[in-house]
């Protein structure tokens, strides 16, 4: 392990796997879909699947292609994370290790015109903000959500746009992702990459080829200053 310090003009946040758990939750909304698509390999899917668009995992594993039905299906099975997340004795949609203090030095510059930090995800804007209530997670002002991108991650929409919006070039980001598709999407994108080992292997992680890789955020430390964050790691 390793101790590495740089200076990023802002931070572009992943959410499920990075700041979020909601596996519980994901699962029970897989196991309700099955009920309508009985052919579908809900344990392949968990392997697969995580960081992508709710739209896009339905048009592969469920065959839906008709814009107005993904749209009404994608909302019922985001509606179901977070109904599912808590029953029979599961754990809810919680915080993973070290997001709370990172947040908290964080939370002051998350406002328009000169943020210093962006949340970039593949849930829609419903879930995520549900998600993000739950959890106690501020909203910031750029908050890209999947409706906002015509192509999700691995393509490097969500993070470009992010950039974007907060007003930085991407190659003075930096993106803290957990899963493969998003690493590579913020690869493309242009900006530095942390990938998190929360929710995948350390050699599914290492063949996405991040910058940097922690254990999770509680191996991330941050301070605001003057002009950006200044982000120290326990690197892996």
């Amino acid at each position: 392990m390793s101790t590495t310090s740089f200076h990023a003009d802002a931070i572009l946040f992943d959410m499920d796997g990075t700041l979020v758990d909601s596996t519980a939750g994901v699962v029970g909304a897989w196991e309700t879909f099955r009920e309508t698509y009985p052919d579908i390999d809900v344990h392949h899917i968990l392997s697969s699947a995580h960081g992508v668009r709710t739209v896009d995992n339905l048009k592969n594993y469920c065959g839906i292609h008709d814009p107005e039905e993904l749209e009404r299906e994608a909302e019922r099975f985001e509606k179901a994370i977070v109904t599912s997340s808590s029953t029979n004795g599961k754990k809810g949609i919680v915080l993973l290790p070290g997001v709370t203090p990172v947040v908290q030095e964080l939370a002051p510059a998350r406002y328009l015109p000169n943020p210093r930090w962006a949340i970039c995800t593949s849930a829609t804007r419903a879930y995520a903000t549900a998600a993000l209530g739950i959890t106690g997670i501020p909203v910031p002002d750029v908050f890209v959500v999947a409706e906002d991108v015509a192509h999700g991650k691995p393509h490097p929409d969500p993070y470009l746009l992010g950039a974007e919006k907060v007003g930085v070039k991407p190659e003075n980001c930096v993106v803290f992702e957990d899963a493969p598709s998003g690493i590579c999407s913020g690869r493309a994108a242009g900006c530095k990459t942390v990938g998190l080992l929360t929710t995948h292997s350390l050699k599914q992680v290492k063949e996405a080829q991040p910058d940097f890789i922690v254990k999770d955020m509680s191996s991330v430390t941050v301070r605001l200053t003057e002009k950006g964050v200044e982000i120290t790691l326990n690197a892996e």
